[in-house]
C-alpha cells in the first residue's frame, strides 16, 4: 500500500536524519550537513543502502518540508525588523547581490554557459543560508558581536533577495517554455505583478491574521490555535501556487505576517517541533535526489566553484557594507561569516533542473557547495578577526585614502539629509501611496481568477462581483488621492519659500494643481495597466462610473474607511510588543570589546535542568564563574538586567556577559540536567481520608501537621459530621472521625493516608 510505504519512507528519513545529524554535531559540524549526507546515504543512488526509492514519496516529503522551512524563515523576518536593520543594510545587500551576479556572469563567459545557465548559477550564489549562519554564530559565540549581527541581518535580507529571484526565475522558465526571450518588459511585468501580489496578500493578512489569532487566544484552546495557524500556512501556500508563484512564497509570507503579531512567540513555540521535523525532512529529501556518483565525478567543479564562491561572496558582502559606511574591519568580518549557502540554492537548482533549462549537474553542485561552505564557515567565523586584520594591513595607501575620503563624504551627506525637512514630511505619505497602489494592483491582477472561483461557488451573474471589487478598490484609491493632495500642498509650500506673498500664492496653487494632475494621470495609467483584459475588460469603464458616483455620494464615508484601514495597519505594524532578545535588540551588543576580553553570548535552559526554579542568587554565576546574567527571554518577553531574586525556568533564553572561558563554564552549569521524576500534573486529584481513633493527627492543628511542607498535599476541607469546613486555617485542630479532603498526586496521597493511620 502506498500509504504504508510513505510512512515507512518517512520513518527511515527521520531516523537517518537523527543519527547523522547527531554525529555531525558531535564533530563540530552543522546538523544540516548531516541531513544532506543522510539523504545521500539512504537514497536511491547508493545501493545496497537504498532504503527510500519512491519518487512520489521523496517529492511529497520535500514539498511539505519546504513549506515549514519557509514559514520558519518568514517568522524571523518582520517589517519592524527590517526597519531596525535600516535602509542602508538593505541597499548593501542588493549591491552585494549585484556584484555576485556580475562576477558570475564573467565566470559564465569563461565557462561557456548560456544566459539562462549563468542566471541560475548567479542566483544560487547570491543568497546565503540563514539557518547555517545562525547555528555557526551561536556555536562560536559571535551572535552578539557587531559583525555577527550584521551577518544575520545580511542573511535575513538575502532571504528576500532569494524570494524575488525565485519569482524572476519562474518567469524565465515560463518564457523559455513558450519559446520566448526574457525581455525587459516581461521582467518588469513579472516584478510588478509579484510586488502587487505580495502587498495585496500582506495587507489582507495584516488586517485578518492578528485579529484571528487574538480571538483564538481568548476563545479557543491551544489545539484549535495550532489547527487555525496550520490552515493559514497551507492555505496561503496554495493561494500563492494558484496565483502562479511557488508554495515557498505563500509559506514565507504567512511567516512574515505572523511575525508582526504579538502571538509570534507562542506560534514559534507551538510549531517548534513540527518545524524541526519537517525542516530536517526537507534537507534529507534534497540529499535523496543527489546521485553520489555524479557528485563524485564533479568534485573538481565543486571545489573550484566553492573557492570562487568564498572569494566573491566575501568581496561582494564586504564591498556592499563598506559602500554604506560600515567600518572596513567590521565589513570584512561580516563577509567572512556570510559565506555558507544552503536551502534557497537547493530550491533554485531544483527549479532549473526540473524545467530542463540547466544541466542536471547543477543539483549535486548546489549540495556540494553547501557542504564545502558549511564545513569552512565555523573556521572562517572563528578566524575572522586575524584574517580581516591581515587583509587590511595589505591594502595600498591610495585605497586607504580613497576609502577614508568616501566615508567622510558619507558622513557629510548624512548630516545634510538629516536636515531635509521636505523629505521628512513627505516620506511617510510616499510609502503609503506605494503600498496602496500595489494593493490595488494585486486586487486587479487576481480579479479574474477570484471572479471565476467565487461565482462558481455562489452562482449568479458576475456583475455583483465586479461591483464589490470596485467598492473595495475605491478605499485605497481614495487614500492615494488624499495623500497625493497633501503631498502637492507640501511640495508647493517648500518650493515657493522666499517669494513675495502675491506671487507665492499664485505659484503655490499652480504647483499643487500640476502635482495633482500628474499624479492623476499616473494613477489612471497604473490602474489601467493591471485592469482585466479578458471577458471582464468592461470592468474598467464601469469602475470609473462607480468611482465618480462614490466620490460624490460617499466621500465622507470613504474618509472614515481610509482612516480605519490606516489605523488598523499602524496598530499591527507599530504595536509595542514586549522587548525581544535578538541580535538587533540588544543595545550594548553593537560594538566589539576585544581589548576587554569580554563578550555577550546566550544559551537556552534545557527542560530538565538542575537550575530550574532556582534564583540567580542561589546559582551564584557571578561568584562561581565571574559571569553576569544581563537578560532573560521567557515566552517572548525580555527581562532586562534581572535581579538576584529572578528564577530561571526551562526554555528560558539567558544572555550572559563575561570572558569566553567564564561564559563557557556558566553555560555548562546552566545546561546540566538533573535526574528528575516525570510530572504527574494530570494525576493530581482529590481524595477523602478519615482520621481513625488513635491517629497521630488527632488533636493536632494544621499548623503543627504542615501537610503541604511535610507531606506534599493540600487540605482543601475538613468534614465533621454535617459540618463542612472549606479551606481550613492553620489554627484548625483535627478530631477523631474527621474526613480530610486532600489534594495531591497518587504517590503523595498514599503516603499521607498511611501516615494519618499510624498511631
Amino acid at each position: 500500500m502506498h500509504e504504508a510505504a510513505f510512512i515507512q519512507d518517512l520513518a527511515i528519513i527521520l531516523a537517518a536524519a537523527a543519527g547523522l545529524g547527531w554525529l555531525c554535531q558531535r564533530i563540530g559540524l552543522s546538523a544540516v550537513v548531516g541531513y544532506l549526507v543522510a539523504g545521500m546515504v539512504v537514497g536511491p543512488y547508493t545501493p545496497p543502502f537504498s532504503l527510500v526509492t519512491d519518487d512520489a514519496s521523496i517529492a511529497t516529503a520535500a514539498q511539505v518540508g519546504l513549506v515549514f522551512l519557509m514559514f520558519s524563515i518568514g517568522l524571523r523576518l518582520s517589517f519592524r525588523r527590517l526597519q531596525r536593520l535600516g535602509l542602508g543594510l538593505v541597499l548593501a545587500v542588493f549591491i552585494g547581490a549585484g556584484l555576485v551576479y556580475y562576477a558570475t556572469r564573467g565566470l559564465g563567459l569563461v565557462a561557456g554557459l548560456d544566459g539562462t545557465q549563468t542566471l541560475f548559477l548567479a542566483a544560487m550564489l547570491m543568497v546565503s543560508s540563514s539557518a547555517i549562519i545562525g547555528k555557526v554564530l551561536h556555536e562560536t559565540g559571535a551572535g552578539h558581536e557587531r559583525h555577527g549581527q550584521l551577518a544575520m541581518g545580511v542573511s535575513v535580507l538575502e532571504d528576500v533577495v532569494a524570494v524575488v529571484m525565485l519569482t524572476v526565475l519562474n518567469s524565465v522558465v515560463a518564457l523559455d517554455a513558450d519559446g520566448a526571450a526574457a525581455g525587459g518588459g516581461g521582467l518588469a511585468a513579472t516584478l510588478g505583478g509579484f510586488g502587487a501580489f505580495v502587498v495585496f496578500a500582506g495587507v489582507l493578512g495584516l488586517l485578518i491574521v492578528p485579529w484571528l489569532l487574538r480571538t483564538l487566544s481568548v476563545k479557543a484552546d491551544e489545539e484549535l490555535q495550532t489547527l487555525a495557524t496550520a490552515a493559514l500556512l497551507f492555505g496561503l501556500a496554495i493561494v500563492a501556487h494558484r496565483a502562479g508563484y511557488s508554495l515557498a512564497l505563500g509559506a514565507f509570507l504567512i511567516g512574515c505576517i505572523v511575525a508582526e503579531t504579538p502571538h509570534r512567540h507562542s506560534v514559534e513555540r507551538i510549531f517548534e517541533g513540527m518545524r524541526d521535523v519537517f525542516s530536517a525532512v526537507f534537507f534529507v529529501a534534497i540529499g535523496l535526489q543527489i546521485d553520489i556518483r555524479a557528485l563524485g565525478e564533479a568534485w573538481w567543479m565543486v571545489l573550484a566553484l566553492a573557492g570562487f564562491t568564498l572569494v566573491v561572496r566575501v568581496g561582494a558582502v564586504s564591498t556592499g557594507l563598506t559602500l554604506i559606511g560600515t567600518p572596513h574591519r567590521d565589513a570584512l568580518r561580516t563577509g567572512l561569516v556570510a559565506t555558507p549557502i544552503g536551502e534557497f540554492s537547493f530550491i533554485i537548482a531544483q527549479l532549473g533542473v526540473a524545467a530542463k533549462v540547466v544541466p542536471a549537474v547543477y543539483y549535486p553542485l548546489a549540495v556540494g557547495l553547501s557542504l564545502v561552505t558549511s564545513l569552512t564557515a565555523p573556521l572562517l567565523t572563528r578566524r575572522a578577526e586575524p584574517i580581516a586584520d591581515a587583509i587590511l594591513r595589505r591594502r595600498p595607501r591610495w585605497l586607504v585614502g580613497l576609502l577614508d575620503s568616501y566615508q567622510g563624504w558619507l558622513e557629510r551627506l548624512g548630516e545634510r539629509r538629516a536636515g531635509n525637512v521636505l523629505w521628512k514630511l513627505s516620506r511617510r505619505r510616499v510609502i503609503q501611496i506605494g503600498v496602496e497602489l500595489l494593493f490595488v494592483a494585486g486586487l486587479l491582477v487576481s480579479a479574474e481568477q477570484l471572479q471565476i472561483r467565487i461565482t462558481g461557488w455562489l452562482g449568479g451573474p458576475g456583475w455583483w462581483f465586479w461591483t464589490a471589487l470596485v467598492a473595495v478598490a475605491l478605499v485605497p484609491l481614495f487614500a492615494v488621492w488624499r495623500n497625493v493632495a497633501a503631498l502637492a500642498l507640501i511640495v508647493a509650500e517648500f518650493t515657493t519659500q522666499g517669494m513675495e506673498a502675491e506671487a507665492r500664492n499664485r505659484l503655490r496653487g499652480l504647483i499643487a494643481l500640476g502635482v495633482r494632475s500628474v499624479a492623476t494621470v499616473a494613477m489612471v495609467t497604473w490602474v489601467a495597466s493591471f485592469a482585466p483584459t479578458g471577458a471582464a475588460r468592461w470592468a474598467l469603464p464601469a469602475s470609473a462610473l462607480v468611482a465618480v458616483a462614490a466620490f460624490v455620494w460617499l466621500r465622507r464615508r470613504m474618509v472614515y474607511w481610509h482612516s480605519e484601514l490606516e489605523v488598523g495597519l499602524q496598530e499591527v505594524l507599530g504595536e509595542a510588543g514586549a522587548a525581544r532578545l535578538s541580535a538587533t535588540s540588544v543595545p550594548w551588543a553593537g560594538r566589539t570589546h576585544e581589548e576587554w576580553n569580554l563578550g555577550v553570548s546566550d544559551c537556552v535552559v534545557p527542560d530538565l535542568a538542575e537550575c530550574s526554579g532556582r534564583t540567580l542568587a542561589q546559582l551564584g554565576l557571578r561568584s562561581r564563574f565571574g559571569c553576569t546574567v544581563v537578560g532573560v527571554e521567557r515566552q517572548g518577553c525580555m527581562i532586562s538586567l534581572p535581579g538576584p531574586g529572578e528564577a530561571l525556568f526551562p526554555r528560558d533564553k539567558v544572555l550572559l556577559l563575561g570572558a569566553p572561558a567564564q561564559m563557557a563554564s556558566a553555560k555548562a552549569a546552566l545546561g546540566a540536567v538533573a535526574a528528575t521524576e516525570a510530572s504527574e500534573f494530570d494525576a493530581v486529584g482529590l481524595e477523602t481520608i478519615v482520621v481513625p481513633a488513635g491517629s497521630r493527627a488527632a488533636g493536632a492543628s494544621l499548623a503543627e501537621l504542615a501537610p503541604s511542607a511535610a507531606h506534599g498535599v493540600q487540605l482543601a476541607g475538613v468534614g465533621r459530621g454535617p459540618v463542612r469546613i472549606l479551606n481550613p486555617g492553620p489554627e484548625e485542630r483535627l478530631r477523631t472521625g474527621d474526613e480530610l479532603l486532600a489534594l495531591g498526586t497518587p504517590v503523595k496521597l498514599r503516603a499521607f493516608r498511611a501516615w494519618v493511620r499510624e498511631a
